[in-house]
């Protein structure tokens, strides 16, 4: 600190919310820059297991002040109830140390309603969203016929604005959709009141912060594949999950950044549609998604799982500039008399193999993965806390991926428990 930034490499699901959790007794604020409550991070405490979709994962820290950011799409139903949710689970204060700011855009109920919609349009090309209303909130927000925040407290201009918005999409899809904005209205009216204690200008709240040197701790939201301009386009999320769209959700200054961290998991794992070049569908693929519990927090879906793919890695690298990596979940691969990784890819017309990362999502589709093998450890490291305590194969695994995309690997998490921890100042 003063500003540590941590965000997902790979697809998703690589384990912020622990990392986050950890650094979080340092920090005292926690924050985060974009995305909704599609997002799903996963914390264990105190043999307590919370789970946090919209709120900052810094909300089961008794000392940190939480900040939802300018380009977060918030859904107020959603919030209220996390809020209530975590409280029920022991957690106090949590109502003082949560903020919101003031530009964000409202994530309706009707979003949600289009959403779904726009799912069934796209048939068999589906992208495979949570049906949350994200999507169709970025686009409003881009179209500049989303509501901010800001303009909820203006009673008028709000309804407005929020008929205006219902009557578009009701001219497009008729019958099908199934809403009533005059319902969505009048739970607004209570939200009004309910919302005035936590609504900020976070501007001038993240100015204000960064002028005193106070310790602030940023959680990424998705992973750098899931970006909407560097991630597999178009089976990607609406938002900028990469390091710009920290630094534009939060209002960051650049000087004030001490460390971005990576967040990977020792596999690789996919919720929803779009390519995955080193999935298994057969009996590693089942084994790694059984061993690591591998089942969606927002969606509850099963994720799809493979061989740790340092090709997307190196190309994470390359967009974010991480300055450490968390390696997570190593223990799941504990069992495995041989451990793969992905270290290229090639071309199935040609048998070339590509110099980098492809844009272009039809070959990425039929692209072949050149693997590597490694000798598995076949010992269980759970609870491992120190560096020399892992076995030498687990070492090496560690130290050929460091090799590899020329990062160090500085925590290697060993098991589920927020102490199962390996760290390497």
């Amino acid at each position: 600190m003063p500003t540590t930034i941590i965000l997902g490499s790979q697809w998703g699901d690589e384990g912020k919310g622990k990392l986050t959790d950890i650094l979080c007794a340092q920090a005292q604020i926690c924050a985060r820059a974009a995305g909704g409550h599609n997002a799903g991070h996963s914390i264990k405490a105190n043999g307590v297991s919370y789970d946090c979709h919209l709120l900052p994962s810094g909300v089961v820290a008794p000392n940190c002040m939480n900040l939802i950011g300018s380009a977060v799409v918030f859904h107020v139903p959603s919030f209220f109830k996390e809020l209530s949710d975590i409280e029920a689970k022991g957690v106090e204060d949590i109502r003082n140390r949560i903020l919101v700011s003031d530009r964000c855009h409202i994530n309706f109920d009707l979003h949600a309603a289009v959403d779904g919609l726009e799912e069934v349009e796209l048939g068999s090309n589906a992208v495979g969203t949570t049906k949350r209303g994200i999507g169709p909130c970025y686009s409003t927000k881009a179209a500049r016929s989303g509501v901010r925040l800001a303009e909820m407290f203006n009673e008028e201009l709000f309804e407005r604005k929020l008929r205006q918005l219902a009557a578009g999409y009701k001219k497009r899809y008729g019958d099908l959709l199934k809403y009533d904005v005059e319902e969505e209205i009048a739970r607004f009216k209570q939200y009004r009141i309910e919302l005035a204690n936590y609504v900020v200008d976070a501007v001038a709240f993240m100015q204000d912060a960064q002028e005193r040197d106070a310790k602030i701790l940023v959680e990424g939201s998705q992973a750098l594949m899931l970006d909407l301009d560097y991630g597999t386009y178009p089976y990607v999320t609406s938002s900028n999950t990469c390091l710009g769209g920290i630094m534009t959700g939060l209002g960051l200054k650049r000087k004030n950044i001490t460390e971005v961290i990576g967040l990977v998991k020792a596999y690789t794992t996919r919720v929803g549609s779009g390519s995955f070049p080193t999935e298994d569908t057969g009996e590693v693929g089942t084994k790694l998604q059984q061993l690591g519990g591998e089942v969606g927090v927002s969606t509850g879906r099963k994720r799809r799982c493979g061989w740790l793919d340092l090709v997307v890695l190196r190309y994470s690298c390359a967009v974010n500039d991480y300055d450490s990596l968390n390696l997570s979940k190593l223990d799941v691969l504990s069992s495995f008399d041989k451990i793969k990784i992905a270290i290229a890819y090639k071309d199935p017309d040609t048998g070339e193999q590509l110099p980098s990362f492809p844009a272009d999502h039809s070959l990425l589709e039929r692209v072949e993965p050149v693997y590597h093998e490694l000798p598995g450890w076949n010992i269980s490291i759970a609870e491992v806390r120190e560096w020399s305590a892992l076995p030498k194969e687990a070492r090496d695994y560690v130290e050929y991926i460091e090799s590899f995309v020329h990062c160090r690997v500085k925590w290697i998490g060993t098991g589920p428990d927020r102490n199962d921890m390996v760290y390497r100042p």
